[in-house]
């Protein structure tokens, strides 16, 4: 249900960017990756585009490259995740331009390129966006998984993702009437050994129904699943995939 659609996905290179476009792929569609680096381990034949959607040039130059090469959009994958080098400082410590910056990067962009690609699905009267949200987008945090090793999750986070989610219920509501989807993933704990503490990796793991954090090939197939024609009546929709995290 997804081939030959041509598809968009920013954060390309990223954790679950870089699944979410071999899903895609598996599956049929054409897929142009967009980020600011290229990740080894994408398939070599990929449409990649080297830019910065976090600014607005770097948006134009990816829609107008499509557009060039393909004349329509089929479907828009909001994965890019750009952030401050001070991203994660306590509350009380964030200075007022460092909360601009993450918003103006994060949710400013989003509402951007939706607002390009949504203009272009419209003509076509055809369409899907999955832009990606979070747990923390939809309930408040639990501080107590960073208590251990003095760490906290980022403020500009949660309103961000909180943000997302009621804008894709916005633009679901105004471009419903020329048959766009537009939907939201949620995904609770990802895990990346790498970048994540002991503490924060055994105390989610403990809250968590499942006993585990997720893991990103798992949220790869449900943004493929809301951009596919299987998911025609599903609009303005959050899927949580988080392990039942959000049900407790």
């Amino acid at each position: 249900m997804l081939k030959n659609k041509i598809i968009i996905v920013t954060g390309a290179s990223g954790l679950i960017g870089s699944l979410t476009v071999k899903d895609l792929l598996s599956k049929g569609a054409i897929v142009i990756g967009a980020d600011i680096s290229m990740n080894s381990n994408l398939i070599e034949d990929l449409d990649f585009v080297l830019c910065n959607t976090a600014e607005k040039a770097g948006i134009d130059q990816l829609i107008d490259f499509v557009l060039k090469k393909y004349d329509r959009i089929d479907g828009l994958v909001n994965l890019s995740y750009p952030r401050t080098s001070d991203w994660g400082l306590k509350f009380e410590e964030i200075p007022y331009d460092s909360w601009e910056k993450n918003v103006d990067m994060q949710l400013n962009a989003v509402f951007y390129i939706c607002q390009r690609v949504l203009e272009v699905m419209k003509m076509q009267m055809s369409g899907s966006v999955v832009n990606i949200a979070s747990i923390y987008g939809v309930v408040g945090n639990d501080f107590s998984l960073y208590e251990e090793y003095g760490g906290t999750s980022p403020a500009a986070y949660s309103a961000i993702k909180g943000g997302i989610v009621n804008f894709t219920k916005y633009l679901c509501s105004y471009y419903g009437k020329y048959n766009l989807r537009i939907n939201c993933v949620s995904p609770g704990g990802i895990i990346d050994e790498k970048n994540q503490h002991p503490s924060f990796i055994k105390r989610y793991s403990e809250k968590s129904p499942m006993g585990r954090l997720g893991r990103p090939e798992e949220i790869a197939p449900a943004i493929s699943f809301l951009l596919s024609n299987d998911a025609s009546f599903i609009n303005g929709h959050n899927l949580m995939v988080d392990g039942g995290w959000t049900a407790i």
